[in-house]
């Protein structure tokens, strides 16, 4: 006989999610129906005694997370001890961002298994009452909850299984497991993997966590924790046995069990993974420049705020008045019947005395009245009459609903858009049980923001920082994601990028052999281009590498590492998708259009098996011959991918191109150990001689700050010489530094792997990634692993050419050469090693300097020169030049003694004002 039990929906509001049981994993795998009873150690067997309820004998938590995706399986065995038949009710809470995906019951050896329906059009009473249980203990989530009756004597065994895309906020990815049995469990463990294609940074356990917000006393990870680590991978194991975790609490609500780390990043323009035809591109800039921000703080002051919220607030907002940059601008609201703006011009300047004056006003707030929630929105909106630059928040605070003025939410809702459109966006904070989360979360939906929940029992104080800080500097806004030979695509518009996060977006891609990928977006005043090409066939027949590694280095995972991985790509599209259709039906503004969202979103949940909003999970007794789920074949995922070509443009003109790899050649410049080349094309002649530097010497390549202001640097290292050779040690140019002082100063400053702009705004950019960043008068091209060039105004152009060696030897090291390719900006009184000759001419000679055919004398700025004819290779090698070469350390060639052209540090100009 089939039995069917609707199952109690978790997530009333919330989006709770997951994956299905693996294909061809079978339930004889996971549990032994003929465990024994284990045995309860003495000391707390007084604590079980008086448990009428079912004991659970096993409690396992396994979650992998492949490239910030988690898969968790968790399973729960409960023993009936009495004769009689008793309610087993199993509990677990389940991340408020998660789809669960699959869930199994076994009672007394009879199989169970769930499947995904949607929701009938009425509102059904769920059995049981509400999907939340007040009596977990877990604050933060959502908890999935099942009961069943368990015959005397018998065991029941639980399977659950979600998933979620971790979230990264301040610079960190969190993975949580709450441990809230409410018992002691005769064995416990929790198992998590992570395996990332880039390599995992700043890994870290944390204290067992009562409350999301509050800190623990100790900073060490729980006790019997362990911690395996690789480069790419690591696994981290938790197991207290009975007795521990009767030290640590014995009412069985452990705590929260937290992993936190993050991956190395190298691209700006982000990292894409591609697999089966689909892709995620993960985007997670750094080095970038702050915006400025004009935050408002809208205050609920009405009497349900008395006692300890309003304490709390009053603490945070004392806290986030310290931590605001001089760069910001603030304003502050509180409202209850009447309106109080502190300011009423707008936001204003982070000074001490703003500063000063801001506390007195907090500390005045005294809550009275009701609730006049549109008032208080208006009057933000009126702070932003005026365009300020930067970034324009509001961040608005409550813990009840709106008791006076405009009431109704669909008004309130329709003003504040109206309010909002393209001058600030709306994060709401709600406190408390009688907070009106729906219009919170529609509000901030619709203005794009976010929202936060603090339940009763939080630190308040606390999370209203932490959420702060999660938006405190912003780095992008207007940001747009584009895709070429790709559909499918999720959401890829935002209207802000905060340090710290990161933006994901999934999609699919047809028959081709790249996938281009166009990130746009605006930092300050200025415009931000980041491009790539990513090769798809190629890289994703490199798939696997990473997961085949993980599975060398932790065998018990093996396998479960492999069936993950086979459909990554693909789930984490679905994940996004499924959410991105979630938040468009709540912010449709048409009947047809919202049918439309919910039939995309329902569609999608049943055919990848999550729990939404608008799905059902029914469970059905599978007959004891009946129909097993066929095998599907297990593929090996792909985790593997790089980028053939990237590019960043940062610049005020949206139309700007990429820069190209193309160049124009140059024979004047400063190369290899160094050679130096001066070509004199009116003499139609090139002049060539080497400097033998000293390692750590910085060398004048180009004087003539006085004039045109621009300055060029090079910084000498050295290496042995060749085994055997009778040459003395090498010198090579390690970096160069350019300063350019029209219209206003800016340095430059180019590695073999980094280049450093440093003006109004600091940049930092990899040399493998191709970029391009423009301001004002000096504009920087950067093609990977090839060149930089830089532009001071029209008339001056300098190319950086990037020597790398794969396997160097031992007297190889990575070095730059210097091109001077338009020098017409540049002024007559310009000097150094090379910019003495840019305005000379020269006259050979042949035949004086000696008997040689190739000998002759050289005669330079009323010097004579014995030379002799050589040809010399530039650009790594790709072009020769015919020169006459002088010896004997440029003597005579150049002015002066070699000590004349050594700075004293990178940037001098040799005017002192910098020295």
């Amino acid at each position: 006989m089939k039995t069917m039990l609707l199952l109690a929906s978790l997530l009333s509001c919330t989006l709770a999610q997951v994956d299905h049981f693996p294909p061809g994993d079978h339930l004889d795998d996971h549990f032994d129906f003929n465990m024994a009873p284990h045995r309860v150690p003495r000391q707390v067997k007084n604590i079980l005694v008086k448990e009428a309820r079912p004991h659970i004998q096993e409690l396992s938590v396994n979650t992998t997370v492949i490239s910030r995706y988690a898969f968790t399986a968790v399973r729960c065995v409960m023993l009936n001890r009495h004769a009689a038949a008793g309610e087993g009710v199993f509990r677990f809470p389940v991340p408020p961002g998660a789809f669960v995906s699959n869930f199994t019951m076994i009672i007394a050896g009879r199989v169970y298994r769930s499947r995904v329906a949607p929701k009938e059009r009425r509102r059904l009473k769920r059995p049981g009452g509400k999907a939340r249980d007040k009596e977990s203990g877990d604050p933060s989530s959502e908890v999935f909850r099942m009961g069943t009756r368990i015959p005397g004597g018998e065991r029941a065994v639980f399977l659950l299984e979600y998933e979620e895309l971790l979230q990264r906020r301040l610079g960190r990815y969190e993975h949580v497991t709450a441990l809230r049995p409410l018992q002691l469990v005769s064995r416990l463990r929790v198992d998590v993997t992570v395996v990332d294609h880039l390599p995992i940074t700043a890994l870290e356990v944390l204290p067992l966590r009562r409350s999301p917000a509050r800190a623990a006393a100790k900073t060490d990870p729980p006790v019997t924790t362990t911690v395996r680590r690789e480069k790419n991978a690591c696994k981290v194991t938790f197991g207290p046995n009975i007795i521990q975790q009767a030290k640590i609490t014995t009412d069985g609500i452990l705590g929260d069990f937290v992993v936190r780390y993050d991956v190395q990043r190298d691209t700006a323009v982000g990292d894409v993974r591609v697999q089966k035809g689909h892709f995620v591109h993960y985007f997670a800039p750094k080095d970038l420049p702050a915006v400025p921000k004009n935050v408002v703080f809208v205050i609920d002051a009405s009497a349900s705020m008395l006692g300890a919220k309003i304490k709390q607030t009053k603490d945070a907002l004392l806290a986030i008045l310290r931590h605001l940059r001089a760069v910001d601008r603030f304003n502050l609201i509180s409202f209850s019947n009447k309106i109080k703006v502190w300011r009423a011009g707008g936001p204003v300047p982070v000074t001490p005395l703003n500063i000063r004056d801001a506390k007195k006003f907090i500390y005045a707030l005294t809550p009275s009245g009701g609730s006049n929630t549109d008032g208080a929105i208006q009057s933000a909106s009126a702070l932003f009459r005026r365009r300020l630059h930067g970034v324009s928040l509001v961040i608005f605070l409550t813990d009840g609903r709106p008791t006076t003025g405009e009431s109704q939410s669909a008004a309130i809702l329709g003003k504040t858009r109206s309010a909002a459109l393209d001058k600030f966006c709306v994060f709401t904070v709600g406190i408390g049980a009688d907070a009106d989360y729906k219009l919170l979360e529609r509000m901030a939906l619709e203005n794009c923001g976010a929202t936060r929940r603090i339940r009763q029992g939080d630190d308040a104080s606390a999370m209203l920082r932490s959420f702060y800080e999660e938006m405190a500097t912003p780095l992008l806004s207007h940001v747009r994601m584009d895709y070429a030979s790709a559909h499918g695509v999720t959401r890829h518009l935002y209207a802000n990028y905060f340090n710290g996060s990161e933006l994901v977006v999934a999609g699919k891609w047809g028959p081709a052999e790249a996938l281009g990928v166009r990130v746009t977006a605006d930092n300050h005043e200025k415009k931000l281009v980041l491009e790539t090409d990513v090769a798809l066939r190629r890289r994703e027949s490199e798939a696997g590498e990473l997961v085949k590694a993980a599975a060398r280095s932790f065998p018990e995972s093996g396998e479960a590492l492999k069936r993950l991985a086979a459909d990554l790509a693909e789930r984490v599209w679905a994940f996004l998708t499924l959410k991105e259709e979630l938040r468009c039906r709540l912010l449709a503004r048409t009947s047809r259009e919202r049918e439309e969202h919910v039939r995309r979103a329902t569609d999608l949940s049943l055919a990848y098996r999550f729990l939404s909003p608008l799905t059902n999970m029914l469970v059905d007794e599978v007959p004891s011959d009946g129909d097993e789920v066929p095998d599907d074949e297990e593929e090996e995922g792909t985790l593997r991918e790089e980028v053939d070509r990237q590019s960043l443009t940062l610049r005020d003109q949206v139309d700007r191109r990429p820069a190209k790899k193309s160049l124009t050649i140059s024979k004047t410049s400063a190369d290899g150990d160094p050679h130096f080349v001066v070509d004199f094309p009116l003499s139609k002649t090139a002049v060539c001689f080497n400097i033998n530097g000293e390692p750590g010497h910085v060398l004048r390549l180009l004087s003539d700050h006085k004039f045109s202001g621009v300055t060029v640097n090079g910084k000498l290292i050295g290496t042995p010489p060749p085994a055997g050779s009778r040459k003395r040690r090498r010198t090579y140019f390690s970096s160069i530094a350019v300063v350019a002082d029209r219209p206003r100063r800016a340095y430059v400053e180019v590695t073999p792997t980094k280049v450093i702009l440093d003006g109004a705004d600091r940049l930092v950019l990899p040399c493998h990634s191709s970029a391009s960043v423009e301001s004002g008068a000096l504009s920087l091209a950067i093609v990977g692993g090839r060149n930089v060039t830089l532009r001071i105004g029209a008339r001056v152009a300098l190319v950086v050419l990037l020597h790398l060696y794969k396997n160097p030897a031992p007297y190889q090291r990575d070095h730059l050469g210097f091109y001077i390719q338009d020098s017409e900006g540049l002024s007559p009184g310009c000097h150094g090693l090379l910019g003495q000759f840019l305005h000379q001419e020269v006259s050979v000679v042949e035949g004086e300097a000696g008997d040689r055919p190739s000998s002759a004398l050289l005669k330079v700025r009323g010097r004579s020169v014995p030379v002799v004819r050589k040809s010399r290779r530039i650009y790594g090698g790709a072009h020769s030049v015919d020169c006459w070469f002088a010896g004997n350390n440029g003597a005579k060639v150049v002015d002066g003694r070699y000590e004349d052209y050594v700075a004293s540090h990178m940037f001098d100009t040799g005017d002192g004002s910098n020295a």
